[in-house]
């Protein structure tokens, strides 16, 4: 049975990172394995989406509406806007954390602030995580994508594959035991 996943997040959170190491891990517990990276002006602040689709056979990366099994979102609105690819019964695991685009910061639009509200009114399985605030809390904000890959782990049911060596691997140095204490945070939550 192959499942589908979605990682969705804003340029510089470590949408791409993480599932390198998703697919790294996937791939040494004997799963075929395609990604596919969406990069949208991910330099600017935009929009990073990663497919990811695994199996006993994968033939292709890409994941249509209404397919994917699980959606990550590294930021709450990315998570509504990827809400059409979620199979129905599918899962959603998003941070609380708010970036705002341009068009919020010049003052041309609202962030909407009820974009949790929205995921909880559409899906029934919604799983929401102070992913950020918990790797700030850490030392440093840009962990939250390790806290999330542990929350991934947690709800694909695969802590059994290494995934801290996969991230010692991964990780310059110098962040290795950060990224695993945010690692054991996210399989916590």
């Amino acid at each position: 049975m192959t499942k589908s996943i979605i990682l969705v997040g804003v340029g510089g959170q470590g949408t791409i990172t993480t599932s390198s190491i998703l697919a790294k891990g996937l791939i040494e517990d004997g799963y075929d394995v395609k990604m596919s990276e969406i990069h949208g002006m991910s330099q600017r602040g935009g929009t990073v989406v990663t497919q990811i689709k695994y199996g006993e056979k994968v033939y292709s990366p890409i994941i249509g509406d209404g397919e994917a099994d699980l959606i990550v979102s590294f930021e709450k609105v990315e998570a509504v806007r990827a809400l059409p690819y979620l199979k129905e019964g599918g899962t959603i695991v998003t941070d609380t954390r708010e970036i705002f685009p341009m068009p919020v910061l010049t003052g041309a639009a609202a962030y909407p602030s009820d974009a949790v509200e929205k995921l909880q009114k559409e899906v029934p399985n919604v799983v929401v995580i102070h992913a950020a605030q918990t790797a700030e809390t850490l030392g440093n904000v840009k962990a939250q994508n390790i806290v999330l890959l542990g929350a991934l782990v947690k709800q694909l049911g695969l802590m059994e594959i290494d995934w801290k060596k996969i991230i010692q691997e991964t990780v310059p140095a110098k962040f290795a035991e950060l990224n695993l204490k945010a690692f054991d945070a996210g399989c916590t939550m």
